[in-house]
Order: C-alpha cells, then structure tokens, then sequence
C-alpha cells in the first residue's frame, strides 16, 4: 500500500504530530466547544490542501497527526491552523456568551 502523494516532480508522504495546547490549559475552552472543533481544523486544513489523518481531542490540548505537502512550511501551516480556530472559536464564544 502506497500512501505518498504526488507533485508534478516528486512523490511525498510529510506526516507530523502537531500538539496545540490553549494558554494555560483552559479545559472550559474545549467543554463547550469540542464538537465543533474537530470540524473547524479539517476544514482550514483542506484550505491550505492539507489532511487530517488522525485527531484527538483531549480534555485541555489537541493532538493531530497531520499531512502537508512540501510547497508548505510546517510552521506556516500550523500557525495558519491555529490563528484561524483561535478567531472562529472565540466568535462561537461570543455568540453563546461563555466565558473563559
């Protein structure tokens, strides 16, 4: 079984575990929001033409195994990733009135 994917001139398979973890542990953060949370980080990565391959949200951080092509820094889609859920959860937050 081949899992490598391919550009015009090279074949790549670039898998990385990703840990994000919210300033100081906020487990209320992932309480009220996991259920969307899950969606919003496939989506922005399908953006940046990424692929979740395996997640797990835990009670105060995230795991994700990720896959990102080479025209990719991993710090530059990591850093997309997480600044964008950041702003999409803290507009959830705000539309259920929670706090943190």
């Amino acid at each position: 079984m081949d899992d490598s994917a391919s550009l015009s001139h090279s074949k790549w398979e670039c898998k990385y575990h990703v840990v994000f973890i919210p300033k100081c542990r906020r487990k209320t953060l992932y309480a009220q929001l996991r259920p969307h949370l899950g969606e919003v980080l496939k989506r922005l990565a399908e953006y940046k033409e990424c692929r979740i391959e395996e997640g797990h949200l835990m009670q105060d951080h995230v795991h994700i195994l990720i896959s990102i092509p080479p025209k990719y820094a991993v710090s530059q889609v990591v850093g997309y990733i997480k600044g964008k859920s950041a702003i999409h959860l803290a507009r959830c937050m705000e539309k259920t009135g929670a706090t943190l």
